[in-house]
């Protein structure tokens, strides 16, 4: 989905298994702001079903040609939830020119990929009542990304440092149930919340309470708040730059 004009470019990155229709609350914000791009990887929604394993690297590259395809030349504003974080991650550090900022929503850490088959059923039915749709419908997909996790945190691992561009770290701030996570584990996601928060200088974490792993869908106007922000700050860095 292409839609809005101007600069900045918004590059929507759902999170496993979910569809750019994750998204829809934000699409009217966004395109006050700039130009709106979304797109199903390949795998989800109606997209064609994948050759090959979708790890990290060959999302990213697919994301370019279809950009390049779309008219739309860099640098953009990386906005990536969950695992779609971790994908933002990985084009931050392979090109780093073609970012101008970045927003990590309730994002994928690299140190998280060990352990997210272990929870996949788990995920499954949160997703599925997330969504509103059969837990049934998410699993094949979510189970065929979640298989390249660790392989793409490896990635991220070894490609360059993340540039030092503006990036906002949102991270929800309900506390969830303990069948779903322990107080140990919570205590871990945290810490590498702010970890993620500290990729670039001019990194910050903003905390929203009233979310769990979706706030820009029970939260909407605190993300769209947060890409205002973004967008200034990407214009400041731009300016100092000059």
């Amino acid at each position: 989905m292409h839609s809005g004009s101007g600069s900045p470019t918004y590059v929507l990155m759902n999170g496993a298994g979910v569809t750019l229709e994750g998204w829809r609350p934000l699409y009217p914000g966004i395109e006050r702001l700039g130009t709106v791009f979304a797109w199903n990887r390949q795998g989800l929604g109606r997209s064609a079903r994948p050759r090959s394993r979708q790890t990290g690297a060959l999302v990213v590259a697919s994301l370019r040609e279809l950009l390049a395809y779309a008219g739309l030349a860099p640098p953009y504003v990386l906005v990536g939830h969950s695992l779609g974080g971790l994908h933002a991650n990985l084009f931050a550090r392979l090109h780093p020119a073609e970012v101008a900022g970045v927003a990590l929503i309730e994002a994928t850490h690299p140190d998280d990929c060990g352990r997210l088959r272990e929870h996949e059923g788990r995920l499954a039915g949160v997703l599925a009542r997330l969504l509103a749709v059969p837990a049934a419908w998410l699993r094949p997909n979510l189970h065929a990304e979640l298989a390249c996790a660790l392989d793409t945190a490896r990635q991220v691992e070894a490609a360059g440092p993340f540039p030092p561009v503006p990036l906002v770290v949102v991270s929800g701030g309900q506390t969830p149930p303990r069948w779903l996570m322990s107080p140990e584990a919570l205590e871990l996601k945290q810490a590498r919340q702010r970890a993620l928060a500290a990729l670039s200088p001019l990194g910050e974490q903003v905390i929203a309470q009233a979310s769990g792993h979706f706030p820009q869908r029970t939260q909407p106007e605190l993300v769209l708040d947060v890409l205002r922000r973004l967008a200034d700050s990407v214009t400041s860095a731009r300016g100092a730059a000059v």
